[in-house]
């Protein structure tokens, strides 16, 4: 069994009043880690260590913030296979996923920070004028436990760059790996009150948003928390920026090379068994094409293997908790009840694998846009085909939804090049395109605003200051 302390003030410390919690493993659903969720009072003394440490930090150059992450980028990598254990005991990623493809997304967004710390332009002179850009104070950084490392870092590493002072509130689900990367913080050389730890849930993340010390929130999570997460600190006038759901499509044009494009969509989906906000759920298919997608719908979900996410391959493990898991076997009653037709998968465990989270990979055809289903983000191995008459069609279904994450399209290159103007989602992955770390990351709509990774990332983190005859 572990506990997961607090990091605040460069000292490892217990909560002053917090409520006991527990996590249970996915895979058994079996208590794993005992954790306090913080109380108003652990969040005000690391906001005070934060405050506190914010004017020293601000002020350091460049080229210390750069050594600085180059130095927890060494730590970091030291520690990937400690991270990729956490992350198979508390999310239920698969062994070689958790290391591959969630811990590495650490390393990807240091590096990544790193190269735009250069582009940054700190001081733009206009004539007699300047334009200066400056740390915004001091961030409070929420975060989710489906990519427990990668938005850690991706919020951390720019904020660290940008010069402002830190604390982390993780997911209640994931609280080892925020712990593990303190070590990191620690042991790369942090100064005290740079970068404080919280655990907590969202009454944590409240406080945080609404402390009038906290000059910006980054969150990332469901769209229904960072409406509260934003309520909470508009009294304070202070910015929000979020990442929150998705619900994206996958269209596949006429002249897109159809098995490769349903292949991919399905393995996308079930990928981290469909705790992805990027999941592209909807398949939009040709009509005329429809029975021949899904043949290969019903072929690619059958192939996807679920499997104890302690042993390597290339199986899906469970979702993250029994909430998730009702959720999901919700949305597949209702798909059933609402007239979808179930191709594989459906209701309850896989054969084998009672015990613990496990959800079958699942795949109806037959769906409209109205279905809960269609309409819902699911955060599970499922996929739902939607026929679609023509290229308006396509578009109106593309769009029709609360959410504008991303969206995925495949087709000749004339044909993607004309569709994606009219898609209406911050990022749009083309003929098997795929997150980079280096490209802005974010979304329209009910998904949420501001963005992250790269130079956009370290923007959010910045104030710009008009100075006017400066000589």
């Amino acid at each position: 069994m572990r506990s997961t302390p607090y990091f605040i003030d460069g000292h490892w410390v217990e909560s002053l009043g917090g409520r006991p919690a527990q996590v249970r493993d996915p895979a058994t659903g079996e208590v794993c880690v005992q954790l306090t969720l913080g109380s108003a009072a652990d969040v005000d003394r690391a906001v005070a260590a934060a405050r506190r440490a914010f004017d020293g930090f601000s002020r350091t150059s460049v080229a210390e913030r750069a050594a600085l992450l180059e130095a927890i980028l060494a730590a970091y990598e030291a520690r990937l296979d400690a991270f990729a254990a956490a992350m198979t005991r508390e999310v239920g990623c698969p062994a070689s996923m958790a290391r591959d493809a969630q811990a590495l997304s650490g390393v990807d967004h240091l590096r990544a920070t790193l190269r735009a710390l250069g582009e940054v332009e700190w001081e733009e002179r206009r004539g007699r004028h300047a334009i200066l850009r400056e740390p915004i104070g001091v961030a409070a950084l929420i975060t989710p436990w489906n990519w427990p490392m990668n938005q850690i870092v991706a919020k951390v590493a720019p904020a660290l760059a940008a010069g402002c002072t830190m604390v982390l509130k993780p997911s209640e689900e994931a609280p080892s790996c925020a712990a593990l990367f303190a070590e990191v913080m620690a042991e790369a050389g942090v100064s005290a009150g740079v970068f404080n730890l919280v655990q907590g849930d969202g009454d944590t993340g409240q406080a945080l948003a609404a402390h009038r010390h906290v000059d910006v929130v980054s969150f990332t999570g469901s769209t229904r928390a960072g409406i509260a997460v934003a309520q909470a600190a508009a009294p304070t006038v202070k910015r929000v920026h979020q990442e929150l759901g998705g619900k994206a499509p996958a269209l596949v044009l006429p002249s897109a090379d159809l098995e490769a494009a349903v292949r991919a969509t399905v393995g996308s989906v079930t990928f981290n068994s469909g705790q992805s906000c990027l999941a592209p759920t909807r398949l939009l298919v040709p009509a005329a094409q429809q029975e021949a997608a899904i043949a290969i719908a019903r072929e690619a979900m059958a192939a996807i293997r679920v499997g104890d996410p302690r042993e390597p391959g290339d199986h899906i493990g469970p979702l993250v908790n029994l909430a998730q898991w009702q959720r999901v076997q919700q949305l597949i009653a209702s798909a059933l009840a609402e007239g979808a037709t179930l191709e594989v998968g459906g209701l309850g465990h896989p054969e084998g694998f009672e015990r613990g989270f496990y959800v079958r990979p699942t795949l109806f055809s037959g769906v409209t846009p109205d279905m809960t289903i269609a309409r819902e983000e699911i955060f599970g191995p499922v996929v739902t085909v939607i026929a679609y008459a023509d290229e308006e069609d396509a578009v109106c279904i593309a769009n029709d939804t609360d959410y504008g994450l991303s969206a995925v399209v495949f087709g000749a290159p004339e044909d993607t090049r004309r569709l994606v103007p009219r898609l209406r989602a911050g990022m749009v992955y083309v003929n098997g395109g795929v997150p980079d770390a280096d490209m802005p990351f974010g979304g329209y709509k009910r998904s949420g605003n501001g963005r992250e990774y790269g130079a956009h990332g370290i923007a959010e983190y910045l104030e710009v200051k008009s100075v006017l005859g400066c000589g």
